[in-house]
């Protein structure tokens, strides 16, 4: 798994970490952008990044990760190599578990403008602002996606029915 470090600077270094090592980390849950404007692996080998749009959301997930006391994050336009078909089939089998090994998760919504409220996955706006976690949020979260109560206070998936899970 390749994690993300933000430096004092501002820049990122990407750093591979065997499965059996991987550090505590972040995870930013977001919506994609036109191709040509999310940063991809290519763009951070090459140094190709800070001049797309989508380099604000990569920016923005290693200041929250570092306030949030982790040194590393994860985010998948730009961790996973896409021209290697073997590397990609395997991070698509392997992003359940890795958000859900995450510390942190940060959901981004960039179509989101309106504080709705003010565990651990927290959503922010487009602004960046953060709107809530799973927790202060859960009624709002539930009334839109009908995902139970127990699910978001962390019930295990085998108490669930696959309708449900499939919601």
């Amino acid at each position: 798994m390749r994690l993300l470090k933000y430096e004092e600077n501002g820049d990122f270094t990407i750093i591979s970490f065997n499965d059996k090592a991987i550090p505590p980390y972040a995870i930013l849950s977001h919506t994609w952008g036109a191709d040509t404007e999310e940063v991809t692996f290519v763009d951070l080998e090459t140094g190709d990044s800070k001049s797309k749009s989508g380099y604000k959301k990569i920016s923005f997930c290693g200041q929250q990760a570092q306030q949030d006391s982790l040194q590393y994050f994860w985010v998948d336009t730009c961790c996973i190599n896409k021209s290697d078909k073997a590397e990609l089939s395997f991070a698509i089998q392997s992003m359940f578990g890795w958000y859900q090994n995450a510390t942190k998760c940060y959901a981004y919504l960039p179509d989101v403008s309106v504080r709705e409220g003010t565990s651990s996955i927290e959503f922010f706006s487009k602004e960046w602002e953060k709107l809530g976690d799973k927790v202060s949020l859960k009624l709002f979260i539930r009334e839109i996606t009908g995902v139970p109560d127990k699910a978001l206070e962390g019930a295990p998936l085998s108490q669930f029915s696959v309708a449900e899970r499939l919601r």
